[in-house]
């Protein structure tokens, strides 16, 4: 069993569509050990030197940096993919963040494509984080499925030094996340933690509510010995009020810390007697009648 447990993390895409303020603000009430960063359009997201006072005013460390790699994100950072991953280095290593999440290339990213592998690796080294891969899934509509990513979805495809593990993403690429988890091996840096029911969806559910692995992921990171960052990255969008995407974010902590619990030492115990002994007698010593 490891010393000390993965921390739990919160990633402010979970508040969306407040503020990464709100991330912070919640991580901290809830007893959350920290933070991953979503990088988008939210301006505050943007501004590392302001996300710095973010961490300091609620005592909230950030232990991951999630690049600007999604569709609505392509012009967050400038226009060119290469220079958002590597921006997104920087930030970690300024934040003290340990890892980059970032997503495969787009197919009609052909240059970022073709020079994807190196600057992963260039990052890795400038800026002394792990960038972490995370496994995506097809786009489904209309009976049709196309995967947007190049080469493929799962980057254990093409081999990385580092992987991100999302189980919301393995529902809807309808994949089993253990085999995925086994093949991603010790390259396994860290884990998106959310449920899915397999619709075509990207549901992004508060782990327990799906069909995923979730309890089981999390058995086996801590049987494994893993150092990585479990992140809790669930959709609260339609939560009505604070209170209510509050209460949705302490039930996913809680799942994911009692989860990561180790489990008993089994100890031993001698099985007591069903009747005490019968004393041996000694051929002519018996009792008087």
């Amino acid at each position: 069993m490891p010393d000390q447990l993965p921390p739990v993390a919160l990633s402010t895409a979970s508040v969306y569509p407040e503020s990464a303020e709100v991330g912070f603000l919640l991580a901290a009430e809830l007893g959350y050990d920290g933070v991953e960063l979503m990088v988008w359009t939210d301006p505050l997201s943007q501004d590392i030197k302001a996300v710095e006072r973010l961490s300091a005013r609620y005592r909230v460390p950030v232990l991951a940096v999630h690049a600007p790699c999604l569709a609505v994100t392509q012009r967050v950072w400038g226009t060119d993919p290469l220079e958002r991953l590597r921006r997104s280095g920087e930030a970690a290593g300024i934040l003290g963040a340990g890892t980059v999440v970032i997503h495969p290339p787009f197919r009609w990213q052909r240059g970022y494509a073709a020079a994807f592998a190196d600057t992963v690796e260039d990052v890795a080294r400038t800026y002394e984080v792990a960038p972490a891969v995370e496994n995506m899934f097809p786009v489904r509509r209309a009976g049709l499925s196309a995967v947007p990513y190049a080469p493929s979805a799962d980057p254990t495809d093409v081999g990385h030094r580092y992987y991100t593990l999302d189980l919301s993403h393995t529902a809807v690429a309808g994949v089993d996340a253990l085999a995925m988890m086994d093949r991603m091996g010790d390259g396994l840096a860290h884990v998106h933690l959310a449920d899915g029911s397999g619709s075509a969806r990207d549901e992004h559910l508060v782990p327990g509510r799906g069909n995923q692995p979730c309890a089981e992921v999390c058995e086996r990171l801590v049987a494994s010995g893993f150092d990585g960052v479990v992140v809790l990255e669930v959709s609260t969008r339609r939560a009505r009020t604070r209170h209510d995407r509050a209460a949705l974010l302490a039930e996913s902590l809680l799942f994911t810390r009692l989860s990561l619990q180790p489990p008993a030492p089994v100890v031993p115990t001698q099985a007591e007697p069903l009747d005490p002994p019968v004393p041996a007698v000694t051929p002519g010593t018996e009792p008087a009648r």
